[in-house]
């Protein structure tokens, strides 16, 4: 039953016309309801700060398991509330999964389907940079909604974002420019100059290229500073270093450990910046990823049976009459149409895959319309291509179809094998310790976080696993 009490935070304001006793009538009436759960009462926050960390890469035997160098990590999910697996969104990449971490909301739905955006006259190399594109609503824009203040760093699909302290994740495609140039420009005003004086030095690529470890230590300098300084309701970090080096080594290397050691070491000096800032009482972190890593043994590249078709030129800017192209995503990759209606191409290329060997298409499944909105992948696709356990795809369309691999990648399906789960813990103000959930996914933790900061959010795809939470 609702608490009475909280009808005291229902305010009527006298309208000119409206008599006093009729008032006093209705609030009476008002009372009642909200004291039998009639009207929902006003929620309180179970925290006044939340602090979201993404480790991209980030898989549970990180803070399941005690050989790997996460020491703040398991911690945290051992005195706090965790999960043992994540689900990822289609593709288990960077970017859609980042924006439905903010959103609740799945690809089909926000927008965001892969990291980089098929362009039909050929791939330039640019990502989903833009927040623009971006169509349902973030928890940034709740936040500020209700008042409070937000920060950004490193975050996809932040650029021109309403935050108040932003450092968006976003570089030059040009090798022999300042590739920092737009990261620097896309910051909030004066912000990048505050951190280089007050917080980390000189900021450039010795520090901060995505090709070092160190940068994950130079990010989390950034969000401890700016958690210390600007107190925000808020702060969203992303961190790539272990990423990176899954991609080079496949899941277990000595660099992956160095890099997630420093990314657990950047949480510590966060949680720390809250203790200096006295709000580590009041303050609530949730650490997740974005999807797991599989190692590699082989590339399809079925760009080359649409060349050979005569749907495709094996050239970048796929040549003046392309009819069809595979856009990969690592361990997917998604039919396009030049002409999203032409459903004879489609089908050709159907056909195509189906005359291969039985020892080729072994290597991956078909997904078809239905599968894919069933999990809210890329609606202006006929379907795609979901690769089996240690196989991806290319995007290449001349040579063999066939190829070796080597090192780790994402991008799979993600019901069709544990690897390729991500994962959750959350610890600090609001959570409930020892609470743990099998299998949640990340559309779950937006709606999670607006219940944690009370606010008023609508999470299309989601549904907060209220379990974890402290009883209120």
């Amino acid at each position: 039953m609702s608490d009475p009490r909280r009808a005291s935070m229902i305010r009527l304001v006298p309208h000119p016309g409206l008599a006093a006793p009729r008032l006093r009538a209705i609030s009476a009436a008002l009372f009642v309801l909200v004291a039998v759960g009639a009207l929902p009462a006003a929620a309180e926050p179970l925290a006044e700060h939340l602090v979201l960390v993404s480790v991209d890469g980030f898989r549970p035997e990180f803070y399941l398991e005690d050989s790997w160098a996460m020491p703040m990590v398991r911690q945290m999910a051992r005195e706090g509330a965790k999960a043992e697996g994540a689900r990822s969104v289609f593709p288990s990449v960077t970017y859609p999964s980042h924006t439905t971490i903010v959103t609740g909301a799945l690809p089909a739905r926000h927008g965001i389907h892969y990291n980089t955006p098929f362009e039909a006259s050929g791939q330039t190399g640019r990502w989903y940079w833009e927040e623009a594109g971006i169509k349902v609503e973030t928890l940034f824009e709740a936040v500020r909604k209700a008042g409070g203040k937000t920060a950004g760093v490193s975050w996809p699909v932040t650029v021109g974002a309403p935050i108040d302290w932003l450092v968006p994740e976003v570089w030059s495609l040009d090798p022999e420019s300042d590739r920092l140039a737009p990261m620097r420009e896309g910051s909030s005003p004066g912000l990048w100059r505050e951190l280089e004086e007050n917080a980390t030095g000189a900021l450039n690529r010795r520090n901060l290229s995505a090709a070092w470890i160190n940068r994950d230590d130079t990010l989390g300098v950034m969000a401890a500073y700016i958690l210390e300084t600007k107190k925000p309701t808020f702060l969203a970090l992303h961190m790539a270093a272990s990423d990176h080096f899954q991609h080079e080594d496949g899941r277990r290397s000595d660099k992956v450990l160095r890099a997630l050691s420093a990314a657990d070491h950047a949480i510590s000096a966060i949680v720390e910046a809250a203790e200096r800032a006295g709000i580590l009482e009041t303050t609530a972190f949730v650490v997740t990823g974005d999807h797991g890593f599989v190692d590699l043994h082989t590339t399809v590249s079925p760009n080359v049976w649409l060349v050979e078709a005569g749907l495709l030129e094996a050239r970048r800017d796929r040549g003046a009459s392309w009819k069809a192209s595979f856009l990969s995503s690592a361990g997917s990759t998604f039919l396009h149409l030049r002409d999203p209606r032409d459903r004879a191409t489609a089908d050709r290329v159907r056909r195509l895959i189906a005359e291969q060997p039985p020892s080729v298409q072994r290597l991956f499944r078909v997904v078809d319309r239905d599968e894919l909105d069933a999990v809210g992948a890329n609606p202006e696709v006929p379907f795609a291509l979901a690769a089996a356990l240690g196989v991806t795809f290319s995007d290449r369309g001349d040579g063999e179809v066939l190829g070796p691999a080597s090192g780790g990648t994402h991008g799979y399906f993600p019901h069709d094998f544990p690897q390729i789960q991500t994962g959750f813990v959350g610890w600090g103000a609001g959570f409930r310790p020892g609470a743990t959930v099998h299998v949640m996914g990340l559309e779950d933790i937006a709606p999670l976080v607006a219940r944690i900061l009370d606010l008023p959010f609508s999470a299309p795809d989601g549904v907060a696993p209220l379990g974890l939470l402290a009883t209120e």
